[in-house]
């Protein structure tokens, strides 16, 4: 006969080896002569026919992952068990001769014996006709099972089976924690006899139960107010241009970049739904996106200037003046020249001719800041020219700075608002000491101002 030896690290597995030790020695001990017409074996066997014999059933091979984690598997008769891979199991053989013992035989529907002097072994009953039937201890229930274990009927005897999930310690049938072999990939719950796996927020059960897989969440309604984007076991939410992404990680807010900078108009700036845009005052186009060009209505013709009057366009609108200004005793000679005839007595105190111009600036101009050149046409041999404001400067908004005897330049020397309109006397006095000669002339300047900077 073949016993087993188990040496184990009693201080940290005692339970896993007094279990080993205890099942190895039930196994040795089952009964070897059947008779060879049962066919059917106990848990743990499988019936031979070329034995005719019930062997033993190597769980460690058959069953895909018997023991998880660092636990290694170790076959014994009728079963198996998860030890730790340090622990071993050695078998001392005290005779050459011997093998290991014959696996339980199948159990028959009612075997028979022949009766010894009346009288049967344990576990069977005389039949009156001189035979021994088994007694089916599962049927007449002279069993000891417990209520949740299944009495299996076998040959002279009965063993109680425990439901799925569970392992029979002594009489008692033990919860399995399958939690413990990491059957599953995120969290396992164990239960009574069974288990169940859980995946974290963002994944769900594979169809094998026990993997998780990424939950796609922008495909499943995702509460994001614009984009979506899904990443592994979440998503994140992101929003269009001109919009930003709000505090809950959801909603998109339309940004009012309006309210971010005065200078991304140079007029006016309208926050809309997304984007912004810019607009201009009246008299005035976008140039761009952002800038503003005045609208030269005379060259457009979007002006209402009759054939008599003449269009003079400013900056953000124009002015329909007469195309004759010419007051008496000035007589007009071109479209904006006036002429004093000598011949008249009332020009000998008066300027020998007045001629019209006209001018835009921007308002809010930076100062000093040379507005409009006045030339002299002719030049006589002894002339000196000198030039002044001769009327319309009363706020002295304007000087005089002569460049050379025959020019000059008119300046702005303080800032002004508008819109607004100055009408300038810009007189030339022309003096010949040799022939004892003075005379003038008048350009008469309009200067309009407009109402913005631009």
């Amino acid at each position: 006969m073949m016993h087993s030896v188990i040496p184990c690290q009693w201080t940290m597995w005692p339970v896993s080896c007094l279990l080993l030790a205890v099942l190895v020695g039930v196994a040795l001990s089952q009964e070897l002569e059947e008779p060879d017409s049962y066919t059917e074996c106990t848990d743990g066997y499988q019936w031979d026919s070329d034995t005719q014999h019930c062997k033993d059933v190597n769980e460690c091979e058959t069953i895909p992952e018997a023991c998880k984690g660092e636990m290694k598997c170790i076959n014994h008769y009728g079963g198996y068990l998860c030890l730790p891979r340090s622990a071993s199991v050695i078998n001392d053989v005290h005779s050459e001769s011997a093998a290991p013992p014959s696996a339980p035989r199948p159990r028959p529907p009612r075997p028979s014996l022949t009766a010894s002097h009346n009288t049967c072994p344990q576990g069977y009953e005389p039949d009156g006709l001189g035979s021994c039937l088994d007694v089916d201890e599962c049927e007449e229930e002279l069993h000891d099972c417990q209520p949740s274990q299944e009495c299996i009927n076998t040959a002279g005897a009965f063993h109680c089976k425990c439901p799925d999930g569970y392992r029979k310690i002594g009489s008692e049938c033990v919860d399995i924690d399958e939690c413990r072999y990491r059957y599953c990939q995120h969290r396992c719950v164990n239960s009574p006899g069974s288990f169940s796996c859980q995946c974290e927020s963002g994944f769900q059960l594979a169809s094998n139960n026990r993997s998780c897989v990424d939950v796609n969440e922008c495909d499943m309604g995702a509460p994001c107010g614009q984009r979506c984007f899904n990443t592994y076991g979440t998503f994140i939410c992101r929003c269009n241009q001109g919009y930003e992404l709000d505090h809950d990680g959801f909603t998109c807010n339309d940004i009012d970049e309006c309210s971010y900078s005065s200078y991304l108009c140079q007029f006016q700036c309208i926050n809309e739904p997304g984007r912004f845009s810019c607009d201009c005052p009246q008299g005035y186009q976008l140039l761009g996106t952002r800038l503003c060009q005045d609208i030269n209505e005379c060259e457009t013709g979007t002006h209402h200037c009759t054939e008599t009057q003449r269009c003079i366009n400013f900056h953000g609108g124009y002015r329909c003046v007469e195309k004759n200004r010419c007051l008496e005793p000035y007589v007009q000679v071109s479209d904006n020249r006036c002429l004093c005839p000598t011949t008249n007595p009332l020009c000998r105190e008066q300027p020998s001719s007045i001629v019209h111009r006209y001018m835009s600036i921007t308002a809010d101009r930076t100062v000093p800041s040379d507005v409009f050149q006045i030339q002299a046409t002719s030049v006589y041999p002894g002339a000196y020219n000198s030039f002044q404001i001769r009327s319309g400067n009363e706020q002295g908004e304007f000087y005089i700075r002569q460049i050379n005897n025959i020019s000059a330049m008119l300046v702005l020397a303080r800032p002004v608002t508008g819109p607004r309109e100055y009408v300038l006397d810009l007189e030339m006095v022309t003096m010949n000491s040799l022939m004892s000669y003075r005379s003038s002339s008048v350009l008469r300047l309009t200067i309009f101002v407009g109402a913005y900077s631009f």
